[in-house]
């Protein structure tokens, strides 16, 4: 692992032509549709969309979709797919959490997608993350069941080999989420160093805020 960040922005161009993350995208978004009833009254909060994989497999379900990510460049190719497709519902907003930048907003549902492993103090985190779900709204996290450091080729700005479940749901909990929920959402293949592939789990927790 290291402390340095990866350049997302240089990435965001070919992000897309990889099959396995549009895969994985949209088995996250049948996980998170099968445990959240969307509705055209829901406002979403994608956080740390990247090219909004995410973001744009649940916008046709709900009110709005808002996709946050750090990287300039991500976020440029999430306004140029929602605008050469005519989707007035979807934002996407460039905020660094680490630079002060502050989430805004209230939302029936915030989601995370293979974000929370790029992030240092994951508590902390869930902690904003609570503060712009609406009472009664939802949290889906998807992230890496623990990989033993086998997923990134490149280490950088990767703070955790994945995460134990049990772990992350009192995470949620101290966040102040209730009514905490895991499933397997996905699983993912990559090349292996020596041949063949290894196969990766993904994990999709859901936390819900009390309503006040």
């Amino acid at each position: 692992m290291s402390t340095e960040k990866r350049d997302f922005s240089k990435a965001a161009a070919t992000w897309d032509e990889e099959p396995r993350r549009v895969k994985l995208a949209a088995d996250v978004a049948k996980a998170i549709k099968d445990e959240i009833r969307l509705t055209p009254a829901m406002d979403v909060l994608d956080f740390g969309c990247g090219t909004g994989l995410l973001s744009l497999s649940l916008q046709p379900f709900v009110r709005s979709v808002t996709g946050v990510d750090s990287a300039q460049g991500m976020i440029d190719v999430l306004k140029a797919k929602a605008e050469a497709g005519g989707l007035k519902n979807v934002k996407a907003v460039r905020a660094d959490l680490d630079k002060g930048d502050v989430l805004r907003g209230s939302y029936g549902l915030v989601t995370s997608s293979m974000t929370l492993h790029h992030i240092r103090d994951v508590g902390q985190l869930l902690g904003k993350l609570y503060g712009v779900t609406a009472p009664g709204g939802y949290l889906a996290i998807a992230d890496l069941d623990p990989d033993g450091g086998r997923f990134h080729e490149n280490s950088a700005g990767v703070f955790h080999d994945g995460f134990d479940r049990s772990e992350m749901r009192k995470t949620f909990a101290d966040a102040g989420f209730t009514d905490i929920r895991d499933r397997t959402a996905a699983a993912t293949a990559k090349p292996a160093p020596g041949g063949g592939t290894m196969e990766f789990s993904i994990f999709l927790m859901t936390g819900r805020k009390i309503e006040s």
